[in-house]
């Protein structure tokens, strides 16, 4: 068990952010697979850009690689562009 104030701060701090990243990786994911699901071009145009945000912000806090989010915003960008 940790000895020191600042040791048992950071088990705090790193909890709430593992939390925090499971609760937003699970929402992306789930937008993702609604998307992919989309067979209305209208609807899917629209959904887009929220759902390629939300990959850029996991990117950005090292939730996923960059390259998965640049894989998966391309995926998405094809199968939106084929309906």
């Amino acid at each position: 068990m940790a000895n020191h104030k600042s040791a048992l701060k950071r088990i705090r701090s790193n909890e709430k952010k593992r939390v925090l990243n499971r609760y937003q990786h699970k929402t992306t994911r789930n937008a993702i697979k609604k998307l992919r699901e989309l067979t209305d071009a209208k609807e899917a145009q629209g959904m887009l850009p929220s759902v390629i945000s939300m990959i850029d912000k996991l990117a950005k806090k090292n939730v996923i690689h960059s390259n998965k989010a640049g894989n998966l915003k391309s995926q998405l960008t094809k199968h939106v562009t084929a309906l």
